[in-house]
This record gives C-alpha cells, sequence and structure tokens, in this order.
C-alpha cells in the first residue's frame, strides 16, 4: 500500500485505519454522486444518527399549539420544549425515563411577523409557509463541543457534503451587551472538524445571537452554511464574501443555537445554571443540496403535488415562468393549509383561522387566474399529500376526508365571489395608480378578497395599495363587532405571592368532595383574591369542563371559591375574599349539587360523541367543547349541517345508553400505547403523557381519553334532549344540548307551552290538527288579501300613468301608492314598462308609518337607458334622500328608507335627476 499524502510505501501499520477510514468516505461520496437519497431517507438518517447519539426521537407538535397563546403557528422545533427552556420541566419523560436529548423533525408554519415570507412564496425556489425543521436538543446536557462535532460528522461524514464548500458563522461579541467574540466556538469548529480556518467567519448579534423573546433564554449561535455555486464561480469570489447576503446559492442550512443566558426585564444578561443546545436544520433546503436540486420545488417532496397540478391543469411544469410560479404557489400553499386544518385550525375571519383563510384564497386565485381552474381544485391534491407523508405525519392521512371537505367548502364560497371581486378590482384600477382603503375594505368586505391579495394582485399591474386607509376602516369594523373584551390569564409564577409553606400540590376531587386542607400561598390580581392550597377537592378549568365552586372554611369563616385554574405550582383558587389569619386547618367543600350536574353533562357528552360518530361517520371528531352545570356544547369535524331526522337519531341513542345504565369504568395510569390499542378516543394534534387517564362507558362503545369528572352509571344522566345545531366555520359543526336538572326544566317549559296551546285553542281532542288548519285558513286569507291589494295597486298605477308630466322630454310619471309592499310595487314597476313602453320613466313609493318605513321603486324605459338614464343609478340617489339606499337592473330597481315624511322630496328630486342627466 502506498501513502495517499506522500507517494511512498506505508510502512507503519498503525496508518491502516486512517486509510480505511479515507476508503471508507471515498466510497460514500461516490455512492453519493451514483445515486440521490429520496427525502424519506434523509429524514430518517437524522433521527437515526441522533439515536445513535442517545436522543430520544420524540413526535412534531402540533402546527396549532395547544398550550400557548403567544403563539399562533408553531414556528420553530424549540417550542413543544419551551417549559424545559424555561425551567419549568427538567427534561423529557418517557415509560419513567428522563431524557436530557432529544431529536425530531417538526412542522413549522411563518407567515406572521419577522418569519413572514408570504410574498416571496412561489416566486423564488427556497422561500415556503409550511416547512420542517430537523432538530436536536440537549437540556443541560452536552454542549457546544458535541453540537459542532456531531453537525460536522453528519453533513461531512455521513452525508458527504465538501468541507470546502461549508462555512460557519460564529458569534462576534457585543460590547454594550459585553459580551467578547465566542472564542470557544472558534476553537471547536478548528478543533472538532476539518473546515478551512478561514471558512469560519464572526458575525453581529443580528445574525449570530438568539432570543426567545424579550425576555428569557437566549445565547449566542453557530450557523452551517453551504456554498453551491460552480468551482468557477467559486474560484472568481470566494463564498465568505455572499454569506449572510440573501444569495440563495450560498445558503444556511443548519443553526446551532448554544441557550447559556438569561435576558432580565431590565435588559441584563445572566448565566444559566444549565446550558442547553438548540439546533434547527431546514429540512426542504438539504433534501436540495442532498438531492443535487437548485431548488426546493425540484426535490421529492414537491415533485408529487406539482404532477398533479400538471395533470388536472393541463400545464407543465417549467414550460412558462408565470405558470410555474402558480404551480408552486399552490404546491407550498396546500401544504400549509392541509397540515394547518389537521391538526385544529379551520379558516375563518379570526386569528389563525384567518391566516389559513387567506392562504388558501391566495392559492385559490394563482388557480383561477394562471391555470384556468374555475371550480374547486384544492381538495383533489389533499390525498398526494396524505399519501406521501402517512409515515411521519399520520394525522393528515387520518382525517384526509374532513380536510378535504372543509376546504372545498372554502373553495366553493371564495369562488362564488372571487370572479366578481376580480372584474371590481380591474374597474378600480382604470386610470389610477393607487386602490384606495375604502376600495380595499370593499374588496375585504364584500369579496373575501384579504388585503394581502388585494396588494399581490395590485403590485402585479404596478400600482399601491393604501394600506393604512385599509387599516382604518377595519379597525372601526372590528370596533364595532367587538361585543366583549378578551380575558387575559396570568401564571402564578407572574404574581406576588404571600407564601407560608412550600411542596407537592394533590388533587382529590375524583375520590372526594370535601377534605382538610392548608394554604399555601395567597395573592391578589386585578382585584380578585387567589389563594394556592396544598391539596384540594375542587376540579381546575381543563378539557372544557368548567371548575368547580363551592366554600374553603373554618371556624365558621367562610371563604367562597368561585373558579379555579391550573398553574405549574399547584390549583389557583378565585375567592371573594383573603382571610387574616391564613394559617391552621381548614375544610374545602365543592358545591355538591353543581358537581353532580355538569358530571351529568360531561358524560353526556362522551356517549352523544359516540352516537356522533355512530351515526354520521368515523371522521366526526372533537374540536372543541364546554361543559357547565346547565349545558353541554360540542364542537365537532363535519362538513354539511345535521339533519333534524340525524339529530333525532344521534339524541334516541343518547338515551337508550342512558337507559342502558352503562356503568363507569376509570383507569387512571393506562400506557399511551394500550389506549391506543383499546381505540380510545383522543384529540388529534394533543400531546400526551406516557401514561393516560382512560373513561369508557362500554368497551365496545365509549371509550375516551379524560381528565374530567363523571356519573359512576350513565343512568344518572337523566335524559338528553338537543337545543340546536349551528355552523361555528368552514367543515365545524356545533351542538348544544341538556341533560339532568336542566333537560327536566325544559321539558316541563315544554309541557306548560303545549298545554297553554291546548287551551288556546278550546283543548281540541287534536290540537295540532287544528292548529294546520288555523294556519292554512291563515295563508288563504293572506292570498286573497293579496289579490285585492294587486287590485287596488292596478287601479292606482291607471290614475299615476293618466297624469304623467315632460322633464328634459321625458315623460316622468310619479306617485304614492296606498297599502303597497316593496313585492306590490316591482310588480306595479313592470305593468308600466308594458303599458309605457317608450321614453318614460315610472317612479312609486309606498310607507309603511306604523314600522317608519318606505319603499321606492324606478322603473326606466329601454330606449332611456340607451341614453344613459339607468334605474339603479336613480334608485340610489333617491334611496339616500329617505335615508336607506337600494340598487337594481338598469330598467327596474328598488330602494328603502327609514323616513317616509322625505317620500314628496325624493319624488321632486327624481325630476332633477332627470335633468341634470339629459341636459
Amino acid at each position: 500500500m502506498e501513502s495517499i499524502e506522500n507517494n511512498k510505501p506505508c510502512e507503519d501499520k498503525d496508518n491502516f485505519p486512517y486509510f480505511t477510514k479515507l476508503l471508507e468516505k471515498t466510497l460514500q461520496n461516490l455512492k453519493l454522486l451514483m445515486s440521490s437519497k429520496t427525502s424519506d431517507q434523509i429524514r430518517n438518517e437524522f433521527l437515526d444518527f441522533f439515536r445513535e447519539k442517545d436522543h430520544l426521537i420524540v413526535d412534531s407538535a402540533p402546527v396549532v399549539p395547544k398550550d400557548d397563546p403567544t403563539l399562533l403557528f408553531t414556528n420553530a422545533g424549540m417550542n413543544q420544549f419551551k417549559a424545559v427552556f424555561l425551567g419549568e420541566q427538567e427534561g423529557l419523560k418517557e415509560d419513567g425515563t428522563l431524557w436530557k436529548r432529544a431529536a425530531d423533525t417538526q412542522k413549522c408554519i411563518r407567515v406572521s411577523g419577522k418569519h413572514n415570507d408570504l410574498e416571496e412564496v412561489g416566486h423564488d425556489t427556497y422561500h415556503h409557509t409550511l416547512f420542517e425543521m430537523l432538530g436536536n436538543w440537549s437540556f443541560g446536557d452536552y454542549f457546544k463541543a458535541e453540537a459542532i462535532e456531531w453537525a460536522w460528522e453528519l453533513l461531512v461524514d455521513r452525508w458527504g457534503l465538501e468541507p470546502d464548500r461549508l462555512y460557519a458563522t460564529v458569534f462576534e461579541g457585543n460590547e454594550e451587551e459585553g459580551l467578547p467574540i465566542d472564542q470557544e466556538a472558534i476553537d471547536l469548529w478548528k478543533e472538532k472538524t476539518s473546515i478551512p480556518h478561514d471558512h469560519i467567519l464572526a458575525f453581529d448579534k443580528k445574525d449570530n445571537f438568539w432570543e426567545m423573546g424579550e425576555t428569557g433564554p437566549c445565547g449566542p449561535c453557530s450557523e452551517v452554511h453551504i456554498d453551491l455555486r460552480p468551482d468557477e464561480e467559486r474560484k472568481k469570489e470566494p463564498g465568505a464574501k455572499l454569506v449572510n447576503m440573501d444569495d440563495p446559492r450560498v445558503m444556511e442550512i443548519w443553526n446551532l443555537v448554544f441557550i447559556q443566558f438569561n435576558r432580565k426585564a431590565d435588559g441584563s444578561l445572566e448565566k444559566l445554571p444549565a446550558q442547553h443546545v438548540d439546533t434547527g436544520m431546514g429540512f426542504e433546503r438539504i433534501c436540495a443540496v442532498l438531492q443535487g436540486k437548485t431548488s426546493n420545488y425540484d426535490t421529492d417532496l414537491f415533485q408529487p403535488i406539482l404532477k398533479k397540478i400538471g395533470e388536472i391543469s393541463g400545464k407543465n411544469y417549467g414550460d412558462d415562468e408565470e405558470i410555474d410560479i402558480a404551480m408552486r404557489v399552490i404546491a407550498d400553499h396546500i401544504r400549509a393549509v392541509s397540515f394547518a386544518i389537521a391538526d385544529g385550525a379551520s379558516p375563518s375571519n379570526e386569528s389563525r383561522g384567518y391566516v389559513i383563510r387567506r392562504i388558501l384564497r391566495r392559492a385559490v386565485r394563482y388557480g383561477w387566474d394562471r391555470l384556468g381552474f374555475k371550480k374547486p381544485f384544492l381538495t383533489q391534491l389533499v390525498p398526494v399529500l396524505a399519501d406521501q407523508f402517512k409515515a411521519v405525519f399520520p394525522e393528515l392521512e387520518a382525517q384526509k376526508e374532513y380536510v378535504q371537505n372543509v376546504i372545498l367548502a372554502e373553495e366553493k364560497s371564495f369562488l362564488n365571489t372571487l370572479g366578481q371581486g376580480i372584474q371590481l378590482f380591474n374597474e378600480m384600477i382604470e386610470g389610477n395608480n393607487e386602490i384606495s382603503g375604502e376600495d380595499a375594505f370593499k374588496l375585504h368586505d364584500t369579496y373575501g378578497f384579504p388585503i394581502d391579495l388585494t396588494q399581490l394582485m395590485a403590485r402585479e399591474k404596478g400600482i399601491d395599495v393604501d394600506e393604512e386607509g385599509f387599516k382604518k376602516l377595519m379597525q372601526e369594523q372590528k370596533k364595532r363587532a367587538r361585543a366583549a373584551g378578551k380575558f387575559t390569564g396570568h401564571g402564578a409564577a407572574e404574581l406576588n405571592w404571600n407564601v407560608l409553606s412550600e411542596g407537592d400540590f394533590e388533587f382529590t376531587g375524583y375520590d372526594e368532595l370535601e377534605c382538610e386542607v392548608t394554604i399555601r400561598a395567597s395573592s391578589e390580581l386585578d382585584g380578585k383574591h387567589l389563594i394556592i392550597l396544598n391539596r384540594s377537592p375542587f376540579y381546575a378549568e381543563a378539557g372544557g369542563q368548567v371548575a368547580d365552586t363551592g366554600v374553603i372554611e373554618k371556624n365558621g369563616n367562610n371563604i367562597n371559591v368561585t373558579d379555579v385554574q391550573k398553574t405549574g405550582d399547584g390549583y389557583v383558587h378565585f375567592t371573594d375574599q383573603i382571610p387574616v389569619d391564613l394559617t391552621g386547618t381548614w375544610i374545602a367543600r365543592v358545591d355538591a349539587a353543581r358537581r353532580r350536574e355538569i358530571e351529568k353533562h360531561h358524560t353526556a357528552t362522551h356517549i352523544m360523541h359516540a352516537a356522533l360518530r355512530e351515526t354520521l361517520g368515523n371522521h366526526v371528531a372533537q374540536k372543541g367543547s364546554l361543559v357547565t352545570h346547565d349545558r353541554l356544547r360540542f364542537d365537532f369535524s363535519h362538513f354539511e349541517a345535521v339533519t333534524p331526522d340525524e339529530l333525532a337519531e344521534i339524541e334516541q341513542r343518547v338515551n337508550e345508553k342512558i337507559q342502558e345504565n352503562l356503568p363507569l369504568l376509570e383507569e387512571r395510569s393506562v400506557s399511551i400505547d394500550e389506549a391506543k390499542n383499546r381505540g380510545a378516543m383522543m384529540l388529534f394534534g394533543e400531546k400526551y403523557g406516557d401514561r393516560v387517564r382512560v373513561i369508557t362507558f362500554d368497551p365496545d362503545y365509549s371509550v375516551e381519553l379524560c381528565g374530567g369528572t363523571h356519573v359512576n352509571a350513565t343512568g344518572k344522566i337523566g335524559y338528553f334532549r338537543f337545543l340546536n345545531e349551528t355552523s361555528v366555520a368552514a367543515g365545524i359543526r356545533r351542538v348544544e344540548a341538556v341533560t339532568g336538572r336542566a333537560a327536566d326544566h325544559l321539558l316541563r317549559a315544554e309541557k306548560e307551552l303545549v298545554d297553554g296551546v291546548k287551551s288556546v285553542l278550546g283543548n281540541q281532542k287534536d290540537p295540532l290538527k287544528t292548529l294546520r288548519e288555523l294556519v292554512d285558513k291563515n295563508k288563504a286569507l293572506e292570498k286573497e288579501l293579496r289579490g285585492l291589494q294587486q287590485e287596488q295597486a292596478a287601479g292606482q298605477l291607471d290614475d299615476i300613468l293618466k297624469n304623467g308630466r315632460e322633464v328634459a322630454g321625458v315623460r316622468l310619471f310619479t306617485g304614492k301608492v296606498e297599502g303597497a309592499e316593496m313585492e306590490n310595487l316591482k310588480q306595479m314597476g313592470y305593468e308600466a314598462l308594458q303599458k309605457s313602453n317608450n321614453n318614460s320613466v315610472v317612479v312609486l313609493a309606498t310607507a309603511d308609518l306604523d314600522e317608519g318605513k318606505v319603499y321606492l321603486m324606478a322603473a326606466i324605459t329601454e330606449d332611456l337607458n340607451k341614453k344613459g338614464l339607468k334605474a339603479g343609478q336613480l334608485v340610489s340617489i333617491l334611496g339616500r334622500v329617505v335615508g336607506g339606499g337600494g340598487g337594481g337592473q338598469p330598467n327596474l330597481a328598488t330602494a328603502g328608507g327609514r323616513y317616509p315624511e322625505k317620500i314628496d322630496e325624493a319624488l321632486k328630486t327624481a325630476s332633477e335627476w332627470i335633468m341634470s342627466n339629459l341636459s
């Protein structure tokens, strides 16, 4: 064997391992050149690599955060570990083991704030609304040395990236913060890797210092960048000059964050007792690199969806850049929309629901304008995604039908107005260089155009949008619509507590409604009194079930408990007072009667959920609930209104299960895998621990993971009755129902009503038959009355048409019609056009003095329409005179108002309008 370095025979047998390793690496590089890795392989290799390094591989958190109101969407891999970084958890528990290392692939959505790349999506080849973030974490375990060494090992030794194409950035320090350059990271890159030393670059706080927020954990970071340019270009200009310069050919692929400080409220930094590592690698980018693609959309992550779009549109990706942009936008947006809906979001006009609506409508508009889709098409793309990701993100495959139905409903709704909105947009910009705030608001309010869609269309035409004017009108609308303020919660740690003692907290409310307690701490918040106990029978609001109420008492001193909320320090009890003497033993007593009614409604919710799935299908999944002492509310996935017959069937089924008196089986510590194997109902996107509480009412009927309180047998529910069924959002239905005492009160009220009706009808043997006869008779009389009104109106119309006058060469007929309604006026208008079919304008008015209303009708003959006289324009002006408005067709239009006393003025205005338009 010859030495590769000096072409001399290798005489030192100790060099053999070196050459073996070098040969293995050469073979790896050859293999990389010969065959490209699939995205599934890349993802699995990343996770397997860190599994070898003793990391716990965790599932992706939902893109819709469940317990973090500060986030619209999960936008980074660390979001689900926030409690660990904040010191609220020591690490991750799995099967009784505490893990200090973790790795995963996390679905992320970035469409707002500093991460808003929506405008770039589709126009370039590397920005996305939804993307995967590969990451590994250390929770007070390993730090910079291992993070840097392992990053290099995976990128270079396992994946075969060329070291001279890689750059590492480090924090250059900050004098104002008193932070030196991160020399430790520089030394470790030199010591642990084979990176060229001149490829280690220092950057400022903006690029290389990570912070969770204005306060909290933070620290320097070290980013790995790759130069993908051809060798000829690299020789002309070193990649170091293009790092962090937004050149897509020299881009970041992995960020290693070293969390070692805590940012305090005063802005100062303090060292953390435990140092953490948080890394993030853009999956789409690394796939493009390893598959040798210059565009993320050319990887196997996007090609299946792009091929499907091409198949249903009849267009080929790559033939035309404008078509390509549209196809990239749609391919990107359907991913974000589908996974967001699967994880619990629904298109709406509020919060994250509005973001999803904006993204979806943006895709629909590109499909309409560029690909010729005039009918719903996005729903056809969901099965492709579901199949593509079923191994790593099975929630989409499991809810495929539901996601498709939500998207279909939203597409149909927007397509109803999209064509008209585009036409109006084109009229608005004709001869203008700006869309006014009023016009942008009209497009939003009437045609469903999100402001960023209007801005996108305006940019394509080279004109501006008055965004400030639009925002002002939106704020005014929100003020009008705002009916109530939002409750703002506070964590226990944020308050100033008077602490008497510390220790573990115990909830005893599953087994007892009264127990001896001691007061651990007290505080106040916005005039409310707060108490923490060492143990409590009071259920804290959770899972849709409201909190218990009751009293805490000692020696005749009663403290009323009005609410209970969970915190990391125990249950916080909201009370009507804080006693002077907090010491000693107290008795905590739950309002037992109220708790029993809550339990009835909660158990009924479980039985109803099972009955809904039994009747409507297994696509039904809980999307929200409320359980109180006097009603239940349940939101669930379903794509259309539940019919009265279906509701009756479900209600009957629930009451059958109540009559069966099914016993409660409560299991407080079941492994999550066993619960899944039993088919236990669980919320999609909810993160459960390794042990869960399972509530069963008949193993073959209702098995759910639940932390709430329940009756010990269904017979105690008494009776179940639906109150109503409505829509909450696209693909989400809501039912409300009552049980127990509330159902009894409802049935008694209904009986009282029926008895009252019988009494009014003279206690007929068949009151329903009598009622129907009365209704039929009333309809006949109404029909007879309308006939008389029409005869009367016809006579009045003839009189009006005999008394016209000439205005600017046009015959104008005006008059008041007594006792008419709007439909009468319209009928008279059509008759007038037949009787006086040229050179005529007819304006009729009627008033309802009791209601304070006025109705107007204008009819204009076709020959005058051609001269520019339009009935719609006329009634719009006349409507304003009488305090209202109107519109319609050129030949006939109507208006309404609230000032009957101004009818004469309106009729006079008609004459003036004719003269002004024909003079």
